[in-house]
């Protein structure tokens, strides 16, 4: 019993009362072991610091713009922008591999000219046993290759005979407009 007696007469010293105050500013009695607090006190380390967040880098791009003011802008235009005989000449082959393609006719995005009626096709073709899988994934690469949809048309071969007979206007409008004729077995 002497022991324990003791012992509570240690842990009564190291015991205090601490006043602190709350946010309603009232005080409140908090017991602290004093032992606890002087550790605590003796221990001169700075408090670990929260690590920040890194931000990622922006980079920043160059821009680039075009002057529209420029003299030699349409010039230039035409000379990035015109599409060189070996293109022609794989563009052909592929849509030759589409069916019994009879004509094949370009013009608008392909020959790098602004067309007055929107409703001009920038490709025609007409033929027999045209695959229209093959017809969608060809197109597909297409347009993908120029960066724009394209406006096409497809015919058999007497369904154009008929419209080029009876001066029908959208063939007309197509074959008066500059345009370029990569396949032709119909002698237009």
């Amino acid at each position: 019993m002497v022991k324990n007696k003791k012992k509570e007469k240690k842990r009564s010293k190291n015991v205090r009362k601490r006043k602190t105050r709350t946010k309603n500013k009232r005080p409140k009695t908090r017991i602290v072991n004093k032992t606890r607090a002087r550790k605590v006190r003796k221990s001169k380390e700075p408090r670990p610091q929260r690590q920040k967040k890194k931000k990622p880098k922006v980079v920043k791009k160059p821009v680039y713009v075009l002057n529209l003011g420029f003299g030699s802008f349409y010039e230039l235009r035409d000379l990035i922008l015109k599409s060189l005989p070996a293109e022609k000449n794989n563009m052909t082959r592929r849509i030759n591999r589409l069916g019994k393609i009879k004509l094949a006719v370009i013009s608008g995005i392909f020959i790098n000219k602004d067309n007055p009626d929107p409703l001009i096709a920038d490709l025609l073709m007409v033929g027999d046993y045209i695959d229209s899988r093959k017809l969608r994934s060809f197109l597909k690469s297409l347009e993908a290759e120029v960066g724009k949809e394209i406006k096409y048309s497809v015919m058999d071969k007497e369904e154009f005979q008929y419209r080029l007979a009876m001066f029908d206007r959208f063939i007309r409008v197509l074959l008066e407009s500059p345009h370029e004729k990569l396949i032709n077995r119909l002698g237009i």
